[in-house]
């Protein structure tokens, strides 16, 4: 075999070997990220004319979570992501009304979120992206009430959308660090025995986390 030949040889097995490298290389479809992320809320909410309390009385205290996400790239660039975290315990205050301000107690929440992301350089170090996509917020034990006059009760169940953008930036084979704002609309009915209805509480918190994330 003559050296042109050789070379034909060696540039076939080379082309040949290239899919199966860069298979080998390719990173995995799934992302697992630890956040601590801080709460941010709206403290939106109707007024309550019976109680003279104001609108956005009603306020729900920020906090910082703890917070697991699980992400399957179903392409390059499409990922779903899967937001969750363990039940939230929240104070609520009202900061005027006719017996003045006082403290109406607590809830809990728990606010699994799903969202769809577009990730705009996935072979990057820096990797921006974008998502969109709806949340469920399960309100439990809430001890709320009007002193000396009534007990308060949020509705258990709460849907809406959520928007959510991001980065990962590329520390090691699999590891990444992520900064992550999530804007996520959570809302709940307050009643009161006998009262019905008494107000709309909009909780609307604004989502800033930061965490690690590993690929594979």
């Amino acid at each position: 075999m003559n050296k042109a030949s050789k070379l034909t040889v060696l540039a076939g097995a080379l082309l040949t070997a290239l899919p199966a490298a860069a298979q080998t290389q390719q990173e995995g479809s799934w992302l697992v990220r630890a956040r601590a992320v801080n709460l941010d809320t709206a403290n939106k909410s109707s007024a309550i004319p019976l109680l003279a309390v104001p609108s956005d009385a009603i306020h729900v205290s920020t906090k910082t979570i703890p917070e697991v996400d699980i992400s399957y790239f179903i392409t390059k660039n499409i990922a779903a992501e899967l937001i969750l975290t363990v039940p939230q315990k929240h104070d609520v205050k009202v900061t005027a009304s006719a017996i003045g301000a006082f403290k109406a107690g607590s809830f809990r929440h728990l606010p699994p979120t799903l969202t769809l992301q577009y990730h705009f350089l996935p072979d990057g170090q820096f990797r921006p992206y974008i998502g969109a996509g709806i949340n469920y917020t399960r309100i439990s034990n809430d001890n709320l009430n009007v002193p000396g006059v009534t007990k308060l009760h949020l509705e258990n169940d709460s849907w809406g959308g959520a928007l959510q953008a991001g980065f990962d930036v590329k520390l090691g084979k699999q590891l990444f660090l992520n900064l992550d704002v999530k804007k996520i609309w959570i809302r709940s009915d307050v009643t009161a025995p006998g009262l019905g209805k008494l107000s709309t509480v909009r909780v609307d918190p604004v989502a800033v986390g930061v965490g690690l994330g590993w690929r594979f």
